[in-house]
C-alpha cells in the first residue's frame, strides 16, 4: 500500500475513534421515571453517578408546578434563586455539562428547594471520575470508566505514526 494511502487510512481510523469518543456522552434523566418533582430523593439519584463534560441532564416536570433554576453554591445552600444563572419552566429542561466543576440546580418555587428539590453535580474535567456530592455531604464513589480519553490518546498515537 503506498505511504499516502496508509496515511489516509490512519487518519480515517483516527477520525472514527474521535467520533466514537464524542458519542460516548451520557444523557441522565434527573429522577429517572419520577422526574423532577417534590418528594424526589436527588441525593440518592445522583449517588454513584459519574458526570463528564458533554453529558446531558434532562429535567422532566409539570411546567406549571416547578422550575429548573441554576444557581451558585451559596444560593444552592440558601435555597435562593435571587441570583440565578439561568431558569426554565418549560417542563422539559435539557442541560449540557459543558465544563468541569460543580453545577447547582434548585426548584425556585417557594418551599420546594427546602424540602429537597435541589441537585448538585460535579463534572469531571481531567478524565478521572469525581465523587458526586449532591448536598455537600460525601456521597460515596462508584467509578464508571469512560473510554474517551483512551480512544483520543490512541488516535493521537496513530496519527503520529502515520506522519
Amino acid at each position: 500500500m503506498p505511504k499516502t494511502l496508509a496515511h489516509v487510512a490512519v487518519l480515517l481510523a483516527a477520525g472514527y475513534m474521535a467520533a466514537a469518543a464524542l458519542a460516548s456522552a451520557t444523557t441522565f434523566v434527573v429522577g429517572d421515571d419520577q422526574g423532577w418533582t417534590m418528594g424526589g430523593d436527588y441525593v440518592a439519584w445522583a449517588k454513584g453517578k459519574t458526570f463528564q463534560v458533554g453529558d446531558k441532564l434532562v429535567f422532566n416536570y409539570p411546567s406549571a408546578e416547578h422550575t429548573v433554576t441554576e444557581v451558585g453554591k451559596n444560593d444552592y445552600f440558601a435555597c435562593s434563586g435571587g441570583s440565578a444563572l439561568s431558569s426554565d419552566r418549560s417542563g422539559s429542561t435539557n442541560v449540557t455539562l459543558t465544563g468541569p466543576g460543580t453545577r447547582y440546580f434548585i426548584c425556585n418555587i417557594p418551599g420546594h428547594c427546602t424540602i429537597g428539590m435541589r441537585l448538585a453535580v460535579t463534572v469531571a474535567g481531567d478524565g478521572s471520575p469525581p465523587v458526586v456530592s449532591p448536598t455537600g455531604a460525601a456521597a460515596g464513589a462508584q467509578v464508571r470508566p469512560r473510554m474517551g480519553a483512551v480512544v483520543a490518546a490512541a488516535a493521537g498515537a496513530m496519527i503520529k505514526l502515520a506522519l
